[in-house]
């Protein structure tokens, strides 16, 4: 009997420092006739995760190249470096940023989304504000580019 063969066809990697409060969603808890009652389990909401979160190791059966991995791991790496309480404000913003679906971009787009992040983050009554300092985090991340005059774009 001949055996059969597996390969992977996509594989990706999310670094730990996007796995933030906003792409966990609680479940839930288990009913207190369950084994484990009061167990409250959750969801990760990948489509949260901003592309900058999915390094692609494999795609389409094939490998990606050594380098370009290490070169996406390499440009989130500063993420790590910011305190938990901080890093989901960025991820969030960057998360923003992404879905304004361009390269080039302004800060009133990204006021747009000034309703959501004050959804996600409600405890804090300043968003804009806290929009413009996560833009300068991004900036001195390396991830966005100021242009001046309230332009940005994304550095690839």
């Amino acid at each position: 009997m001949e055996s059969e063969k597996s390969c992977v066809s996509n594989l990706l990697v999310i670094p730990r420092v996007f796995f933030t409060e906003t792409v966990i969603e609680k479940r839930k808890p288990l009913s207190t006739t369950a084994r484990r009652a009061g167990w409250v389990g959750c969801n990760i909401l990948l489509g949260d995760i901003p592309e900058d979160g999915k390094i692609r190791m494999v795609r389409s059966g094939v490998p990606e190249l050594k380098q370009t991995v290490r070169h996406e791991f390499d440009r989130v790496r500063g993420l790590a470096k910011l305190p938990p309480s901080l890093r989901g404000w960025t991820i969030d913003v960057l998360n923003a940023v992404r879905r304004i679906g361009e390269p080039q971009f302004s800060l009133e787009r990204v006021y747009d989304f000034e309703g959501e992040l004050q959804a996600a983050h409600p405890r804090n009554a300043n968003v804009c504000p806290k929009i413009r300092q996560q833009l300068q985090v991004l900036r001195e991340l390396g991830l966005i580019e100021f242009r001046g005059r309230g332009n940005y774009v994304l550095r690839e």
